[in-house]
């Protein structure tokens, strides 16, 4: 394969087209010279020929060193572009790398989520059907709807249940305090009746003896 046909630099090309030219001209050179034979022993017009292929030699060369110095300036401007965009695809080879990690996490919690035993799933709730039958407002509710309106069905009922047991029992308390109120007022009675009969029995025997 030609080098022209893996040189696509423009630089690079021109350098190489400038070394070709530079070649040529060197090799016309030493043809000439070689033609001519000893430069001090060659004609004026010779000489002036010779000469005029050095000029042209070194204005070959001159374009080399130009166009060199310009592919090499290319060359490190392009390696410097070439390592930074290394760099951006590293980084953002890096990100994608955690936005995968990241995404695999996620998807593990995700699951964790779905598959994890919540406390509500073992709440003795009662069936789909007898609820819906209560209430039908809720017949178009998707599932996590349908759930959490069972769920607050079940807190409003046991609330409620609950302040009924509350009530019941100050009921109880309080018929517990009156039982000890009306036995502790019979048990005065029973005092106050021993007391009396205490205090009647004087009259009881004065009665007796009035008798007899």
């Amino acid at each position: 394969m030609a080098t022209h046909d893996i040189v696509k630099e423009p630089n690079l090309v021109a350098a190489l087209n400038a070394s070709r030219d530079a070649r040529v001209q060197a090799l016309a050179l030493v043809d000439q010279v070689t033609a001519t034979g000893p430069v001090e022993s060659a004609s004026a017009e010779a000489q002036f020929e010779i000469s005029k292929q050095q000029k042209l030699l070194i204005t070959h060369l001159a374009q080399v060193r130009g166009l060199h110095r310009a592919a090499t300036f290319s060359t490190r401007k392009t390696k410097a572009e070439t390592a930074e965009a290394r760099q951006e695809v590293d980084r953002l080879h890096l990100q994608l790398q955690n936005l995968y990690y990241e995404q695999r996490h996620l998807q593990g919690e995700i699951a964790a989520c779905e598959s994890y035993d919540h406390t509500y799933q073992q709440l003795p709730l009662i069936p789909v059907e007898e609820f819906l039958a209560l209430k039908p407002e809720h017949a178009e509710d998707d599932e996590n709807a349908l759930m959490i309106a069972r769920i607050e069905h079940e807190r409003t009922e046991r609330e409620g249940l609950e302040q009924k047991r509350m009530e019941l029992l100050k009921r109880k308390q309080k018929l517990i305090s009156d039982n000890k109120k009306r036995k502790d007022d019979l048990a005065n009675l029973d005092k106050e009746l021993e007391k009396f009969i205490d205090a009647a029995k004087p009259i009881q025997k004065l009665f007796e003896k009035n008798i007899t």
